[in-house]
């Protein structure tokens, strides 16, 4: 390949979304959202609650009814199953963490791994707590503790693209910057779409950001930009920039059970 065509590659989008219109039980709750993640780093998705930012990212998986182009570097999967979606190298890390319960933590990791040689050791040096408690069943973990197991499941192959919805609600300071930890390692080696609505953690993580409002995409750019301009962070997220720090950590003291 030449200098220029690896050049072309590296900056073309990973993922592709063009007119996605998605449904709930007859009910429109994505309206026409059309945007790109670029193959590198984290790129957020922004919003006040109830506005799509969740709907999106299971209309791309295909886990709620949906129309529209969705395009894996290149490749149309809006017409694929979930699971062959997966497949083709999405990791899903879902919102309310969905662990089995009954489970313990190391049968919760094994059931994940969908490659020869997963990243066993490379999730057991982010999470060393879960190695302790490789035999614990999930369900008596704490919310924090879930959403380790959650996140490293994602983790434990390679995949393409990871699509990580709200990772850090309700969790403790201390969880929050372990899980965000984990994060920023994992962005080093495979592109992250991150719905979050910390900003902190968005302001440490993100380079990109993708505001919705209403089901529609409303504005995309850097996502520090966005953030440290507080006409855009009032209008858009409802809240002003200078005091989005001491929002975040009054919204994230305690850890859910």
């Amino acid at each position: 390949m030449s200098g220029s065509a690896a050049g072309a590659a590296a900056s073309a989008p990973i993922l592709s979304v063009r007119d996605l219109r998605c449904t709930i039980a007859g009910q429109q709750v994505v309206e026409d959202v059309s945007f790109e993640v670029p193959a590198t780093g984290i790129t957020a998705v922004l919003g006040r609650n109830g506005v799509g930012k969740t709907s999106t990212l299971r209309g791309i998986l295909g886990l709620i009814s949906r129309r529209g182009e969705v395009r894996l570097a290149g490749e149309r999967i809006d017409g694929l199953p979930t699971h062959r979606i997966v497949r083709r190298g999405v990791g899903y890390v879902p919102e309310d963490r969905e662990v089995f319960s009954k489970l313990t933590v190391a049968e919760n990791l094994a059931l994940a791994e969908r490659q020869r040689n997963p990243r066993r050791e490379f999730v057991a040096e982010l999470f060393p707590d879960l190695v302790a408690r490789r035999d614990q069943p999930a369900g008596t973990l704490s919310g924090g503790q879930q959403q380790m197991v959650s996140v490293a499941r994602a983790l434990l192959n390679d995949n393409r693209l990871l699509l990580v919805d709200e990772p850090t609600k309700g969790l403790a300071p201390r969880i929050v910057t372990e899980v965000a930890d984990a994060l920023e390692e994992a962005s080093k080696t495979v592109p992250i779409l991150l719905v979050e609505q910390n900003l902190e953690v968005v302001r440490r993580l993100a380079d990109d950001a993708i505001v919705i409002a209403g089901g529609r995409v409303v504005h995309v750019g850097k996502a520090r930009d966005i953030l440290e301009d507080d006409d855009l962070t009032r209008r858009l997220l409802g809240v002003h920039a200078e005091h989005a720090d001491a929002c975040d950590a009054l919204s994230e003291r305690s850890e859910s059970k």
